[in-house]
């Protein structure tokens, strides 16, 4: 399974790019193949405030729904609307074109948390 440089991770299978105090967000390679076919998904507007650990949107497969939860705190500036019409690219390409939203961050404190590609890997070893 492909786990890029440069990204963080959470325990819930999202990713974290973080570029200045901008941070983009999607799901794991791990999370999308554990879903199977994504078939919708719900993202919050432009403007809305996310906090650590709540919902910020809903992603919908044709085994499961699940809830996307936050792992920083701050503001969307960006949500990728291309992914309303075509979920199936989450599927295809996780990592690029399926990042789900940028945030805005309030602080850098709330990375401390997150995983690096290695720690993320253990993770997902001890929870098989």
């Amino acid at each position: 399974m492909e786990l890029p440089e440069g990204l963080l991770f959470t325990k819930d299978h999202e990713w974290v790019r973080v570029e200045n105090d901008v941070a983009t967000l999607g799901i794991t390679e791990y999370a999308q193949d554990s879903m199977g076919d994504v078939v919708y998904l719900e993202l919050p507007d432009e403007g809305a405030s996310v906090t650590t650990g709540e919902p910020f949107g809903v992603v919908e497969s044709v085994k499961a729904v699940s809830d996307l939860f936050s792992p920083l705190n701050g503001s969307v500036i960006e949500v990728n609307t291309n992914l309303a019409d075509t979920p199936e690219v989450i599927n295809d390409d996780p990592y690029g074109a399926a990042w789900m939203v940028k945030i805005k961050l309030n602080s850098g404190d709330d990375l401390e948390g997150l995983f690096t590609p290695e720690e993320y890997q253990r993770y997902l070893d001890e929870e098989k």
